[in-house]
């Protein structure tokens, strides 16, 4: 059976793993096989990265919002039935930021939230 020597493909394989690899130290940015392992497990991380990052933000916003409502003797979770009771729409992006840049809109809001409960 006669050689096969796959000059572009592989070529054209190399230098798309290996222009993702930019940036890695040593042998992980310039030999390919070690670029594969290195972008294989940065892509893997990745993946699991973007789905993380929406519980860690959900948390963060949970703990400035708790922590702008114990400042009016309420609890996290008393301050979003009082919320739902009261049919108020806002998300806990929308809270959490009232509650760090706006605090008298969040004050009003927490009072609506503590007359429906």
């Amino acid at each position: 059976m006669p050689r096969v020597k796959r000059g572009f493909k592989s070529r054209r394989k190399h230098k798309k793993i290996l222009k993702l690899a930019k940036g890695y130290q040593g042998g992980r940015s310039r030999l390919f096989r070690s670029a594969i392992e290195t972008v294989d497990r940065a892509l893997k991380y990745a993946y699991q990265a973007r789905r993380t990052r929406k519980r860690d933000f959900r948390r963060l916003w949970i703990t400035r919002i708790s922590a702008g409502v114990r400042l009016y003797n309420l609890s996290y979770s008393q301050f979003m039935n009082g919320l739902k009771k009261a049919k108020v729409l806002l998300d806990r992006k929308v809270l959490a930021d009232m509650a760090v840049s706006d605090p008298q809109g969040f004050s009003k809001i927490v009072e609506l939230a503590r007359m429906n409960l």
